[in-house]
């Protein structure tokens, strides 16, 4: 029987807010909150892949667990995969990489991710909510997927592309997407293989490299809105999120 593991990619080299997964919010570090969150979900272990040792002893003073990986990759993605290998995890098991500055995640959400995907038999899955600010459109720290369909409740839409910034008036079924992915680890491991395609490059959006090679991504409706934190006005927005 497949089994499902959460797998938590983290470095310290963010420019933009450094030593990222580090920062205290609440005295607890910001990787912890997402570790936690994922904790919660009860889908199955969590593990945070990284090649800081600063971040594992971190993890590992809060009595989390962690996996070193090399320090020579260029995505989370490859971070996570070679975590999977080094637990050696069948083909057909699941990975689901949690991105480690997702703070806002919602546990059901992770839950839900994993439950649809399992129900629709799916290789390759990641979650979306609506985008309900205008100005979001526009917002280039704010990934958007367009889906061939609505996305219903409980049912997973194929994504036909991703990217940063784009015009509502030319495009349907626009949302908000959320960092967080599904894998079947054969599917997994045959991505990381994959050269870097252009629009990845120019987008800085790896999922593209999916699409580019005719690998099919399924969306699924989050319950809950979450975005990640790159800035310090971002980590200001979920601190005040937090006092609310």
């Amino acid at each position: 029987m497949s089994k499902s593991i959460i797998v938590i990619p983290s470095r310290l080299s963010a420019t933009r807010l450094p030593n990222k997964p580090l920062i205290k919010i609440r005295d607890k570090s910001l990787i912890m909150h997402v570790y936690d969150k994922a904790v919660k979900s009860k889908v199955g272990e969590v593990y945070v892949a990284t090649c800081d040792q600063e971040i594992a002893l971190e993890v590992d003073k809060q009595g989390g667990k962690f996996i070193m990986t090399d320090r020579a990759h260029t995505t989370g993605t490859d971070r996570v995969c070679e975590a999977a290998k080094k637990l050696k995890l069948l083909d057909s098991d699941y990975v689901i990489n949690v991105q480690g500055d997702e703070p806002m995640i919602n546990p059901d959400d992770i839950k839900k991710l994993h439950k649809v995907s399992m129900i629709e038999n799916l290789s390759f899955s990641t979650l979306a909510h609506n985008i309900n600010i205008k100005d979001d459109y526009k917002n280039k720290n704010i990934v958007k997927v367009i889906t061939e369909n609505k996305i219903s409740q409980n049912l997973a839409e194929e994504a036909l592309n991703f990217t940063r910034i784009i015009d509502v008036n030319n495009v349907k079924n626009i949302y908000h997407h959320i960092g967080i992915y599904l894998y079947e680890f054969s599917l997994l491991k045959k991505f990381v293989q994959l050269k870097k395609s252009k629009n990845e490059i120019n987008e800085s959006l790896e999922q593209l490299r999916a699409l580019d090679n005719k690998i099919k991504i399924n969306v699924i409706m989050s319950n809950h809105f979450s975005t990640g934190i790159d800035t310090k006005k971002d980590l200001d927005d979920y601190i005040k999120f937090l006092n609310k």
